[in-house]
């Protein structure tokens, strides 16, 4: 399918034809999500984009259960959008339902994204707006970019949407982050570039979620890197070094079901997937923190949720120089 504008008069006929088509479908990048939104939501490609707004009661209640989501993240977005908003996109952040929970947006483009149902209280899942940036993110659990004609409705096809998926501190999906623009001279390397970053974004966001769900526990990376192409990749030990919490990405690369976590020794663990097992782990987790807290070992001992003295003794024994 080309990236190009379609006529939207003809879009709903091409929806039609790929989904009952499977030659076509083959051609198309988001046929199984048209085939979704079309077989499996019953929605008519046609049809007007979803519009229904919460009420400001209902709106409140939404927020409220995603507190701590909407705390962690605003700053991130505030970064985001200091780039993203400056090129007339908009930054969004949604909750797991699909639901757009807070935004990012310069005033005068306020006009053009709320006009196209791209604003706080508006349902953007899969099951109601067809493929788009945020829906389909969910629906498949990665980082999506949905050009103008990707989308399953005509009255979205206006739009190019970057979704990256923010993940929960027990692997569960807790929203998007969103940025959309409607500028019809938007590139496919700007558009690579936005992606990235917002899919930065959301790592980071997962991480600090992460070590806000398991504060009094020590944090260490769990394979290659906090951040690396696989994800997030974090473990939250206790005092006796069990593992009591896990990233989705750690638990994919070290294999570790539900039933182990807070029953399993970290050695057990991290001896499988990374070289030289607990004690490299801890001292590289040590260092990071020494680094970021400009050689303060009080503060460092703070970020891994350890006392001074424990942080000098585990050090002694790491052979780290503090």
């Amino acid at each position: 399918m080309s990236r190009h504008h379609v006529s939207q008069r003809h879009h709903a006929d091409i929806v039609r034809e790929v989904v009952s088509s499977p030659k076509s479908a083959g051609r198309a990048g988001f046929a199984a999500s048209w085939r979704r939104s079309l077989i499996h939501h019953k929605i008519d490609p046609a049809a007007m984009p979803h519009d229904a707004r919460l009420t400001d009661a209902e709106m409140r209640a939404r927020r409220e259960a995603s507190g701590l989501l909407l705390q962690i993240a605003a700053p991130v977005l505030d970064r985001l959008a200091r780039a993203a908003c400056d090129a007339g996109c908009t930054v969004l952040l949604s909750d797991a339902g699909g639901l757009i929970l807070d935004e990012r947006v310069h005033a005068g483009d306020v006009g053009a994204f709320h006009s196209s149902n791209l604003a706080p209280g508006l349902d953007w899942s899969e099951g109601a707006q067809g493929t788009n940036g945020i829906g389909t993110c969910l629906a498949e659990g990665r980082a999506v970019t949905v050009w103008r004609d990707q989308h399953f409705l005509s009255g979205n096809t206006g739009l190019t949407c970057m979704g990256a998926p923010v993940f929960g501190a027990q692997g569960d999906l807790a929203g998007v982050i969103d940025v959309s623009s409607a500028r019809e001279d938007m590139t496919e390397g700007y558009a690579s570039l936005v992606a990235l970053t917002a899919q930065d974004a959301a790592q980071r966001i997962e991480g600090d979620l992460f070590r806000a769900a398991f504060q009094g526990a020590r944090i260490l990376s769990a394979g290659p890197g906090e951040n690396a192409a696989q994800g997030v990749m974090l473990l939250a030990l206790d005092r006796d070094d069990l593992v009591v919490g896990a990233t989705r990405a750690a638990r994919k690369y070290l294999g570790i079901s539900p039933e182990q976590i807070g029953a399993t020794p970290a050695n057990d663990l991290i001896g499988q997937g990374v070289r030289g097992g607990l004690q490299e782990a801890q001292r590289a987790a040590m260092a990071r923190a020494l680094a970021r807290n400009g050689g303060n070992v009080s503060a460092a001992a703070r970020d891994l949720g350890i006392g001074r003295a424990t942080f000098y003794r585990k050090a002694k024994a790491l052979e780290l120089g503090v």
